[in-house]
């Protein structure tokens, strides 16, 4: 038979203060001498106490918890996000839950609604492309909401991120500065961040008047270093004269890389290359693989910056981070002067 659950109550007596005196110091400490805080933090530890979410919701109307939409907990990318996330929440009352989303908008609606009918502080979203039905809870929803990795001009509340289309179009800009003429996509998933990419990447060959559709290879599936050495292949087989690829993520780069070393093609002379998001493994790659750098772990912890500050009555004024990319140039687009 399961013991009977340790109350606040039953904390209050053991420590011989109030009740309310308990509540103070669990919600906030700072009002509550340092001596009744230890005193009453030992008879949690002894009595092995843990307070009740739903009961302190219903008296405050909200819970300490803000909840996180991610579309993946495997990406690097979100692991960076995350990290960001974690590193601002430390030394706060507030708690971190997780909802992956998986890449699909019928997900991301069930877990709002489970997140909202647990009365958060606040919810960090990714993306600025929720459905209709996620778009009206989350504007409905009684708490600051943060959507992050881009920017747009019709936030729920406010967002943090940048733009993917500009980040693309730098990175395309450049290849075309280089030399390149048949410049080549490859991409995958095909979520609505990476076709903004595919949106910058093609205007501005288009604007060059280098565009060329059938350079553009795409596919559903989820990114992997396997796939871009695949997609490579698909791609040299309908057009061998590519000359440069820009790829929709860092896996995919790397992977064109290894193909290129396996089919002895010369990098950067005969195949450029460009990825997105200037993960670890681009710096240290050989030869060192130029990327769109992105700020991932500062958007995290702006994010929830920024709903610590709505949670505490900051003025938040356009409620809109743009935080930009950076295109850094590395070898695998640096041709030399003979091309």
């Amino acid at each position: 038979m399961k013991p009977n659950r340790i109350k606040l109550s039953d904390v209050a007596d053991a420590a011989g203060v109030s009740a309310a005196t308990v509540s103070r110091a669990l919600r906030n400490p700072d009002i509550v001498s340092q001596k009744v805080r230890e005193r009453i933090q030992f008879v949690i530890d002894e009595l092995g106490y843990v307070p009740d979410p739903a009961a302190r919701a219903l008296a405050s109307a909200r819970t300490d918890v803000i909840g996180v939409l991610i579309p993946s907990v495997t990406n690097s990318v979100f692991a960076d996000v995350l990290r960001g996330i974690y590193s601002a929440a430390e030394g706060t009352s507030y708690r971190i839950q997780l909802g992956n989303t998986r890449y699909s908008v019928l997900e991301e609606e069930k877990l709002l609604k489970v997140f909202l009918s647990q009365r958060p502080a606040g919810l960090i979203v990714t993306g600025i492309d929720q459905s209709a039905a996620s778009r009206a809870m989350l504007l409905k929803a009684e708490c600051p909401v943060v959507q992050i990795m881009e920017t747009g001009d019709r936030p729920v509340d406010m967002m943090v991120g940048f733009s993917h289309r500009e980040g693309a179009f730098a990175a395309t800009c450049h290849l075309i500065e280089n030399g390149y003429k048949r410049i080549a996509f490859l991409g995958a998933r095909m979520d609505p961040r990476t076709q903004r990419r595919l949106e910058g990447f093609s205007q501005a060959l288009r604007e060059a008047g280098l565009l060329d559709e059938r350079l553009i290879v795409t596919t559903p599936r989820p990114s992997t270093v396997t796939l871009g050495s695949e997609l490579l292949g698909e791609l040299l087989a309908r057009a061998p004269d590519a000359d440069a690829v820009f790829c929709n993520n860092d896996d995919l780069a790397l992977g064109v890389l290894f193909e290129c070393q396996r089919r002895r093609i010369a990098v950067p002379d005969e195949l450029g290359i460009c990825g997105f998001n200037d993960l670890e493994m681009m710096a240290v790659a050989n030869p060192a693989i130029t990327s769109v750098r992105t700020f991932r772990e500062e958007m995290g912890g702006r994010a929830f910056e920024l709903l610590l500050g709505s949670l505490n009555g900051a003025p938040v004024g356009e409620g809109i981070v743009d935080l930009g990319f950076e295109l850094v140039r590395r070898e695998s687009t640096r041709r030399s002067a003979l091309n």
